[in-house]
């Protein structure tokens, strides 16, 4: 049997760290590869990306964002 350690839930709202404006993304997906990584699809509007748990944040980088 498999345990996944997901960090992040489907339907979740989460921020990418490196974002200047701080979109706000929701998670749609995730994958798991053989070694255990998981990549967790978010989307924003009708863009949608890839990434590691560590690119993506709970919490909006106020020092990063203007609004």
């Amino acid at each position: 049997m498999m345990v996944i350690n997901n960090k992040y839930e489907i339907g979740q709202k989460v921020y990418l760290v490196s974002d200047p404006d701080q979109n706000v993304r929701i998670v749609t997906s995730f994958r798991i590869y053989m070694a255990g990584e998981i990549m967790y699809t978010v989307v924003c509007g009708i863009q949608e990306s890839s990434h590691y748990h560590f690119e993506l944040s709970e919490e909006k980088d106020l020092t990063m964002s203007a609004s």
